[in-house]
């Protein structure tokens, strides 16, 4: 019998999980199927081997009553451990039918697509899996759990009522029991699934209104500095654009000293060395930096008056003073009365 069990939790457990990872209408059917087989398949290998022993027929019976409770336990088990991960299960299917084609192909947003009717699909897919996996469907019985998710979820006239918390009496969920199934069948109950729902929606609003606004970002640039600063600082920066220009210059001057100090050659023998010879440069670099741009700034100033005096050395001979204007006029005159 020990045997029989492992070989039984064997044959169930990893094709029951994987037939309640793809959730869909033939969930139950297809599992009920495997069931039968599986334990048929052991049940007929017990019953020959306890052919060989003196038993009564009742208690061969029982024990093949016992294997069969066996298997449907195992079942009943996988699904109760997948029930209470139907909330991942369900944001994984929305955003595999929200993210992907008909043709399972990565969608592309090109902002024309019909945002609502592609999300519409993919809560209503995620509604049928919640469904699925409300209860436990071994015996073949019909049940209207997914029509009733529907109306009260998905539905304009249902969403509206189940918003309503404080009025009941038009709200199918708003029990504890669904109609039609076994309370022990029950794997989430009516007003967990109101639960979960809400849950669901508010974890994948976000991704529903991001493609509505075509899929808007900020720049990379204003993203690393939204993180950097935050977003009061990121505004004042925006708004003082003469912080750019400080920003900016203190770059520079990191820049040179990371080029004068060789931190990465300084670092390269080791951490503890690399600190002790930059504590020991640091000081002297900077100085040296500072009287470099006060000596080109000085050289600067000397070739100003030098370039004012060549200037005015150039204006001179265009310059013309009222002596020797007039002289010029006399010369002119008397050379005209002579040749006259």
């Amino acid at each position: 019998m020990v045997h029989l069990q492992a070989k039984l939790n064997e044959a169930l457990s990893g094709p029951v999980e994987a037939l309640l990872d793809g959730a869909n209408k033939e969930t139950w059917p297809l599992i009920r199927k495997l069931l039968q087989r599986e334990t048929e398949s052991i049940l007929s290998g017990l019953s020959t081997v306890l052919s060989g022993f003196d038993m009564d027929e009742q208690t061969q019976k029982k024990t093949l009553t016992s294997l069969e409770n066996h298997a449907r336990g195992v079942v009943e088990g996988k699904a109760k451990e997948e029930a209470g991960r139907v909330l991942i299960r369900m944001k994984d299917r929305f955003s595999t039918l929200f993210n992907h084609d008909s043709d399972s192909m990565p969608r592309v947003w090109t902002g024309k697509e019909d945002v609502r009717s592609i999300s519409k699909t993919a809560h209503s897919a995620a509604l049928k899996l919640l469904s699925v996996m409300a209860a436990i469907r071994l015996d073949d019985n019909v049940d209207n759990i997914e029509n009733t998710l529907c109306s009260a979820l998905l539905d304009t006239k249902g969403i509206a009522s189940v918003a309503k918390w404080g009025s009941t009496t038009s709200d199918p969920l708003a029990s504890s029991t669904w109609d039609k199934v076994p309370p022990n069948k029950i794997l989430i109950t009516p007003v967990q699934c109101k639960i979960l729902w809400r849950q669901y929606r508010a974890e994948t609003e976000y991704c529903e209104a991001n493609k509505r606004s075509n899929n808007w970002l900020p720049p990379p640039w204003a993203i690393v500095a939204l993180i950097i600063l935050g977003f009061n600082e990121f505004l004042t920066l925006l708004r003082n654009p003469l912080y750019v220009g400080i920003i900016f210059i203190g770059y520079l001057m990191l820049k040179a000293l990371w080029v004068q100090l060789d931190i990465s050659g300084e670092f390269s023998h080791g951490v503890l060395p690399g600190i002790i010879s930059l504590s020991t440069k640091f000081i002297p670099t900077i100085m040296s930096l500072l009287k470099k741009l006060a000596e080109e700034g000085q050289a600067a100033a000397n070739n100003n008056p030098q370039s004012t005096n060549a200037s005015a050395s150039k204006s001179l001979p265009n310059t013309t003073s009222p002596s020797l204007t007039a002289s010029s006029t006399v010369t002119s005159s008397a050379n005209g009365t002579k040749e006259e």
